[in-house]
């Protein structure tokens, strides 16, 4: 049980690899709080795991909700030992077609949610020595046609990430980044889905497959837990080994 009787925030939680952690969250004792939009899937979680998953709804390019989420957690459970930055939208679109309204929302949500997300919770992990996970993707060092916007926003995370490291190391706060590659959930199940697209994807994976959102999530649990305690300002990819021309 490497995280029980720890309280961690994960945004984004409520269904594909967020909630694929917080279900890994669960199993190692850990108490969780779902952050999203909507409820999603978390409704099998509650059954699961009563009394230890809770949701709460929050947009995390809200200033004022994201701190509202991180003051009402840190009352309800005494503290927080690690906040997960996970919420992120997608819209494909090449530079000259992209709209700037989609441009923005991935910004908004992708980089400013993680922002507004760590920058919240600093205070409630100082004191309790936690930790912090974003969540990057391996689109973040990786050039493909038509992710102009979802790759800047994650190569931007990135940045942050080992920033933010820096500088709340010396407070005992370690920050890292999760870069999952081409998983069985959320965009990943959604490319799976376009046979022309898979077809070209599928051939570039090492260990001849996509991962599963499970081997992603037990790498979060790892960077959460004592095990990763001396681990700060890295970016550790979960990606098989993704082949990239």
């Amino acid at each position: 049980m490497k995280l029980e009787e720890k309280t961690a925030v994960i945004t984004g939680g409520t269904k594909g690899l967020g909630l694929a952690i917080a279900r890994e969250f669960l199993r190692e004792g850990a108490r969780v709080v779902c952050a999203s939009r909507s409820e999603g899937d978390v409704k099998e979680l509650r059954e699961e795991y009563p009394g230890r998953t809770h949701y709460v709804q929050v947009d995390v390019s809200d200033p004022q909700a994201v701190r509202e989420l991180m003051r009402t957690v840190a009352e309800d459970f005494g503290h927080i030992d690690t906040v997960v930055a996970n919420a992120g939208v997608n819209r494909d679109g090449k530079v000259e077609s992209l709209d700037p309204g989609d441009w923005q929302t991935m910004l908004d949500t992708n980089l400013t949610g993680v922002f507004l997300s760590v920058q919240a919770a600093v205070p409630y992990l100082k004191e309790s020595g936690g930790s912090v996970i974003t969540v990057s993707s391996c689109m973040g060092s990786r050039v493909a046609v038509g992710t102009a916007g979802y790759a800047a926003s994650k190569a931007a995370v990135e940045m942050f990430t080992k920033v933010a490291a820096m500088e709340l190391g010396r407070s005992g706060v370690r920050v890292n980044s999760l870069a999952p590659g081409i998983l069985d959930e959320g965009m990943g199940r959604e490319l799976a889905d376009n046979e022309r697209a898979w077809e070209a994807y599928s051939r570039r994976f090492a260990l001849g497959r996509a991962g599963e959102a499970r081997e992603a999530a037990r790498a979060a649990v790892f960077l959460a837990s004592e095990d990763a305690s001396y681990v700060n300002g890295e970016i550790l990819g979960v990606n098989g080994g993704l082949l990239w021309a």
